[in-house]
């Protein structure tokens, strides 16, 4: 099933998501190596594909896994969210509709 995360980013957070971006890829490119990724990316701070120095406020994937269980577990190791760039986590399943 797909399950949707979305994560909501610390005040401030550009600094950390430098830091561990590198990380955070790795570990998504393995899911889309899977075919297991429908759709992953951040939320800019401002209306820009390039935010620049405003960052982020957060990021959304819609993956597929075996459970919710599975899903929450994946987030909760996510390196972006062991090194403090996210304050909220939220792992819910998803049905995709269209297209």
């Amino acid at each position: 099933m797909w399950y949707v995360i979305y994560s909501e980013d610390v005040e401030n957070s550009l600094a950390l998501r430098k830091q561990t971006r590198a990380a955070h890829l790795e570990r998504i490119q393995l899911l889309v190596d899977q075919g297991r990724v429908l759709v992953a990316g951040p939320c800019p701070a401002i209306d820009s594909e390039d935010p620049g120095e405003a960052g982020f406020t957060g990021s959304l994937v819609i993956a597929e896994f075996s459970s919710l269980e599975e899903a929450q577990q994946w987030a909760d190791t996510d390196p972006y969210a062991l090194a403090g760039v996210y304050q909220k986590v939220v792992v819910k399943p998803y049905k995709k509709v269209l297209p």
